[in-house]
């Protein structure tokens, strides 16, 4: 059962959506979301996540930490790193251009951290000696910080950003593929469930294998160029690919296309690249010591924000997907005010809560009803009902879902049902 803090009257929520569009923003999820106040830009590549926004974000995070519990345990690693801690694997240096880096009051180094490899590997030598321990798997959702050099696209390039990051620990790389298999199943599984079509795409592994892979989200806003074959589904980032346009090397009948991909999440096999480093390793059954082979697995929750406002809106606003969206109801209290109607709007918005459903209630006075129906539309919630004389005459109420012109009269006690069939 839904709390009824679930709901809100629009009346009292923070919530004050914008007449145009930010003039200094040029993707779209970044006009959406700003002028629906969903968030608010602080600095380039920083938002503050309203309320509609905050809840967005917390529907986005339950839906990947519920394929990630399958996988492995939760945990919240520090943001803050000492500059020892990448010593060891010589990437203090080397992250200089993303890595927000300076002295602490006693004159240590110190940086933000924009991922947690090195981290996680001092974390498992507490954990992991013998190859009875492994394999093991750990995650985290939690807050990065990256110096992109031109943060642009909304919340598809922050500076400050949640991510949900899993690491995985293995004694070979049998165990390491059975594995891998498990999160490109999850991962999908997390994508379709906010209503996104992802593509697995080979990458560049950089040091640590021939490849990784990306799930790349087809877009306009997509700043990857990814060679697809919608027959057989391989696709390839193009930036490492051999392959050009035209037949498809995989299954030798599709044909190879460019496309624009946001990259929602990515997955690395890293080998003993952290391992070795820092020491970790393991015991065999015949007491030999061997590195223990990692992976990581991200995922940006921001980023699928925006992915999701790139790829669900039309020319009134945005058009949230049911699982994701802040609410599952725009409640709308049209016309003059009047004792009857409010009280009949307010039972309606009371049996919905009763119910289970998520409500936004749009009792705010002396709006008029044209501005409360582009709210609306902007706002993007799935399902929009209306509470005005006509309907309220007839005991019905006007209901339609978002992007669809026809609406039809019910009457409050069916629409429970309706808005969950």
């Amino acid at each position: 059962m839904v709390k009824e803090r679930s709901s809100m009257r629009q009346s009292t929520l923070f919530l004050k959506t914008q007449r145009e569009f930010p003039k200094d923003e040029a993707a779209v999820n970044a006009k959406l979301l700003i002028r629906g106040n969903f968030i608010h830009k602080l600095m380039a590549g920083v938002y503050t996540m309203l309320p509609l926004g905050f809840r967005v974000r917390e529907k986005v995070i339950a839906i990947i930490r519920d394929e990630m519990d399958m996988l492995g345990a939760e945990m919240l690693m520090p943001a803050l790193h000492p500059r020892a801690t990448w010593d060891a694997t010589g990437r203090w240096e080397g992250m200089q251009k993303v890595m927000y880096q300076f002295k602490d009051h006693g004159g240590r180094d110190v940086g933000l951290g924009p991922t947690h490899e090195e981290v996680i590997a001092e974390v498992a030598k507490q954990i992991i000696s013998s190859y009875q321990d492994l394999p093991k798997a750990i995650y985290q959702i939690q807050t990065k910080f990256r110096d992109e050099e031109r943060p642009k696209s909304g919340l598809l390039r922050g500076r400050e950003f949640t991510m949900k990051d899993l690491y995985s620990f293995h004694a070979d790389t049998a165990s390491l593929e059975q594995y891998y298999e498990r999160v490109k199943d999850a991962y999908h599984a997390v994508f379709k469930r906010m209503g996104l079509m992802a593509h697995l795409t080979e990458a560049s592994g950089g040091d640590f294998s021939k490849y990784s892979h990306e799930f790349m989200v087809e877009a306009d806003a997509g700043e990857d160029k990814v060679l697809l074959c919608r027959l057989c589904g391989f696709a390839r980032n193009a930036e490492i690919a051999e392959e050009k346009k035209g037949k498809c090397t995989k299954c030798g009948e599709g044909m190879l296309e460019n496309i624009n991909g946001i990259e929602v999440g990515n997955i690395f096999k890293l080998g003993t690249r952290f391992s070795e480093p820092v020491g970790l390793v393991f015991k065999d059954k015949d007491g030999e010591t061997h590195p223990v082979i990692m992976a990581s697995y991200g995922i940006g929750v921001e980023r699928l924000i925006g992915t999701i406002a790139e790829t669900h809106h039309d020319d009134k606003g945005l058009m949230w997907p049911e699982a994701v969206a802040p609410f599952m109801v725009h409640l709308l209290r049209v016309g003059a005010e009047d004792d009857g109607l409010t009280k009949f709007a307010d039972k309606v918005y009371d049996d919905l809560v009763k119910k289970g459903i998520e409500v936004l209630y749009d009792d705010r006075p002396g709006v008029s009803a044209g501005e409360k129906f582009a709210d609306a539309d902007l706002i993007g919630i799935p399902w929009r009902v209306v509470v005005s004389e006509r309907t309220h005459a007839s005991e019905k109420v006007e209901v339609k879902r978002r992007g669809e012109n026809d609406a039809k009269l019910v009457t409050p006690s069916a629409l429970a049902a309706l808005v969950n069939a």
